[in-house]
């Protein structure tokens, strides 16, 4: 606790108001013709895309779940598929904007997310980059498998379209627990990553990103790292503890009052809730939690009320604005930023969810807006595309999707790891017996000097002359002794506490004492009692505590 901050009771106590401001609700209001004149038609077109190769890549994977079939491709897939069918808008929305350097950690059920930011990491990357993380990442294992593709492909944007094959199926063949996987395999469908794309895992703790990603926001902003962090959470871990000890830490105000000129500001890190308004165990809305809007949340952390605002998650055009205006708030360092991003899930919560808790009527209704078709209609009406440039888009997905399915479930093409033979991936992964220095950051990543790998922390005093580390230094903690027995609270500071004694001598090595274990009353069973029939029970139930005797006088195990 600084000194630097005075708390004063003509300050504290003066009669005054709290004003919040208004918390916008689904402000965007542009038309597909506006965007045209801020976006190119491929680009608006790439969305479309983007939206459908989500769409496909799920529908396969529900059918799979439940059919154990796709397409005349058999496969009996036992692991999780927690899928966002319905919410492709908001995952492709975000993405859009974001660079390399923008981190977004995933959500519960983040297929989307990754394949929407993998997709547009593949747009802004250039082909030599592209084509050198493909080779190198995984030790090429996910490129081999596509080697037969990858042969076929010439041309002006074959490495392009190269690189969304292999995100699809390196994706998927990662669900599918293939050494293939953009992660070997060992991180299934709830924790996949793959930093080259800036995709970090997503989480099967409801709200697990939460705390990760405050931490990765620290790191960027004390190292001085370009880009943001993205954390991607659902509506209803809006009542979990972590999200919220994450949201109070990303809010500090030491950020802006005590950090150093370098380093201050408030963090580069939007909490995204992807609401759907449903939860595993209830409904936000109108059950579990009392706010109406997710959003209201902010207006209770800062007096910025965390920029909070609602967006049509329904709308990729509306989510692609929020991010670019919440990303310039980042960079005048006032963050954090909440988005409550709304969306809806045509599917359950997993595949054998009957969606029992919701009528069949509401879901018509959402699908009948479905932001696929809704934002097809757009591009058409606007003449950015035709109802044929559409359908080839179509085809060429579905094609895609197909032969990455044949491929993951194909154990010759992509066999699983060896996880049981001495120095087999698992153990390798458990224990590297490696040391790794802590690097510097590459070269134009920092907006500031250099970031030097070795560095101390920077510190007001040097630990050793910190008065609390002074105090603490005196105290016992050993439980065992005449402080603790005579309820002492300090210990004199030239003490040996636990046994240990020094002995001089350049090397020297802690030597072991004999000390007697400590003395236990039984003054409470041996005492007579009026009722000897109740003392009887509790002595039965409650046997005296006793020292073995061969532990009197002997020396402790270490």
């Amino acid at each position: 606790m600084p000194k630097s901050i005075a708390i004063l009771p003509e300050e504290q106590r003066k009669k005054g108001t709290i004003k919040l401001k208004p918390i916008p609700l689904n402000q965007y209001d542009r038309t597909m013709k506006d965007e045209l004149q801020r976006y190119s038609r491929e680009d608006l077109v790439r969305i479309y895309r983007d939206m459908y190769v989500i769409r496909t890549f799920e529908t396969m994977l529900q059918e799979i779940k439940t059919k154990t079939n796709y397409h005349g491709i058999e496969y009996n897939h036992r692991g999780p598929a927690h899928l966002s069918i319905g919410q492709e808008a908001s995952a492709v929305g975000q993405a859009f904007g974001l660079g390399v350097e923008d981190h977004i950690f995933g959500s519960h059920r983040s297929h989307g997310e990754i394949l929407a930011k993998g997709l547009s990491a593949i747009e802004k990357l250039d082909e030599k980059t592209l084509q050198q993380i493909m080779e190198t990442y995984n030790g090429g294992l996910t490129l081999k498998a596509l080697s037969p593709d990858a042969s076929a492909k010439s041309g002006k944007g074959a490495t392009r379209s190269l690189a969304v094959d292999y995100l699809i199926y390196g994706t998927l063949a990662e669900i599918f627990g293939r050494e293939a996987g953009l992660n070997k395999g060992m991180g299934g469908s709830m924790h996949a990553f793959f930093t080259p794309f800036g995709v970090y895992p997503n989480n099967a703790i409801v709200g697990g990103s939460a705390d990760i990603s405050v931490g990765a926001a620290i790191f960027k902003k004390v190292n001085r790292r370009k880009g943001i962090v993205v954390c991607n959470i659902g509506d209803a871990s809006s009542a979990c503890g972590p999200v919220w000890e994450a949201i109070c830490l990303a809010s500090m105000d030491q950020y802006r009052t005590l950090w150093d000129e370098a380093h201050r500001g408030g963090l580069p890190l939007i909490f995204n809730f992807v609401n759907n308004f449903y939860g595993m165990g209830g409904q936000p809305v109108g059950e579990t939690m009392g706010y109406k809007f997710v959003a209201r949340i902010g207006a209770g952390v800062n007096p910025e009320q965390m920029h909070a605002e609602r967006v049509d998650g329904y709308n990729p055009l509306a989510v692609i604005d929020a991010i670019a205006r919440k990303k310039e708030v980042l960079e005048r360092g006032e963050g954090p930023v909440l988005l409550d991003t709304l969306t809806y899930r045509f599917s359950g919560h997993s595949p054998s969810d009957a969606s029992s808790y919701r009528d069949k009527s509401e879901l018509s209704e959402w699908q009948a807006v479905d932001s696929i078709a809704t934002y097809g209609a757009e591009l058409v009406g606007a003449k950015a595309a035709t109802e044929g440039d559409l359908e080839q888009i179509r085809q060429d997905v579905e094609e895609r999707i197909l032969r990455a399915c044949a491929r993951a479930v194909d154990v010759e093409i992509s066999p699983r790891a060896d996880l049981y033979s001495v120095n087999s991936l698992l153990e390798q992964t458990m224990f590297s017996n490696e040391r790794r220095e802590i690097p510097e950051p590459p070269t134009g990543t920092q907006t500031g000097a250099p970031w030097d790998g070795s560095a101390s922390p920077e510190m007001i005093i040097p630990a050793q002359e910190n008065p609390r580390v002074k105090q603490l230094a005196g105290r016992s903690r050993s439980g065992i002794g005449a402080d603790d027995t005579q309820g002492a609270r300090r210990a004199d500071s030239s003490r040996i506490v636990a046994g240990f004694r020094p002995v001089s001598g350049q090397n020297s090595q802690p030597t072991r004492t004999t000390v007697a274990p400590p003395r236990v009353s039984t003054s409470h069973w041996s005492q007579p009692a009026a009722n000897g029939a109740a003392r009887s029970r509790v002595r039965d139930r409650y046997p005296a505590p006793t020292c073995p005797p061969s532990s009197v006088g002997r020396a402790l195990p270490w």
